[in-house]
């Protein structure tokens, strides 16, 4: 399937309206107090994960029927073969976030369009924060924060030294030697692709991350990350792929100016 840059723009725009309705849908059914239920796989799911993973469907539906999706709460498409061209959809990527008490908001809803094995387009939504991220490859990344949009891009390091992201609530020893194994003493603990968001925007510079994700949980910010002129590769090198058996990720690095 042909896709070009001018239909991912017009995509993007018309997803837009149904990412922040997914958000504000999230957001009143975490002001009413949240009660989790675990999946099959043991990880938590919410009304709020249904409720908004119901409002992102419809609208790729309408938006763009010919894409298949892979959505994180629709099992059923997990074990879909992987077409040339697919979205990547996480309702709720955080939920462990979303369920602490203390308020952080470091929980996002996401939308990753995948391109030959590669992020090409992504949205991803902080409701609480109201940062809202986007990006086409070869067309640039933007972040609008409360009606005001800026161009985004990863930075070079500033002589103070690299910053990195890192998982709040998944922070483990291989990510703590890859961190002192570089030099990098500063650390920024946040949840979900918000981490990715961070780097695209140049508020770090590199997101290092050994324990297990799925694919939804990074196609929407590797997208804006590449955008913004970042780049996303395995521990050992090379250049990180989707499409993988069960969407199932391994270790990667996210790079904004850093090198190793």
């Amino acid at each position: 399937m042909t896709v070009s840059q001018t239909d991912m723009k017009q995509m993007m725009d018309a997803l837009i309206d149904p990412v922040r309705a997914a958000g504000d849908a999230i957001m009143t059914i975490h002001a009413s107090g949240v009660a989790a239920r675990d999946k099959p796989d043991g990880s938590p799911v919410t009304d709020a994960d249904e409720a908004a993973e119901a409002i992102l469907l419809a609208a790729l539906a309408e938006v763009a029927p010919q894409i298949a999706v892979v959505s994180e709460e629709n099992a059923a498409s997990h074990t879909m073969a992987a077409p040339d061209c697919f979205f990547l959809v996480d309702p709720i990527d955080g939920t462990k976030e979303f369920l602490r008490p203390d308020g952080n908001g470091a929980f996002t809803v996401n939308i990753g369009l995948i391109r030959g094995g590669a992020p090409v387009m992504g949205i991803v939504f902080a409701p609480a924060h109201d940062r809202l991220f986007t990006g086409i490859v070869g067309l640039g990344a933007a972040e609008t924060t409360k009606g005001t949009r800026r161009d985004i891009a990863v930075r070079d390091v500033p002589a103070t030294g690299p910053i990195a992201v890192a998982s709040r609530s998944h922070r483990d020893d291989a990510t703590n030697d890859w961190l002192a194994s570089h030099g990098i003493t500063e650390t920024v603990s946040t949840g979900s692709s918000v981490k990715f968001c961070l780097v695209a925007a140049a508020e770090a510079d590199v997101y290092p991350r050994f324990g297990p994700t799925m694919e939804w949980d990074t196609a929407a910010g590797d997208a804006i990350l590449r955008a913004a002129g970042g780049r996303m590769e395995y521990p050992q090198g090379g250049v990180f792929a989707y499409g993988k058996p069960e969407y199932r990720n391994g270790p990667f690095i996210a790079y904004g100016g850093f090198r190793p």
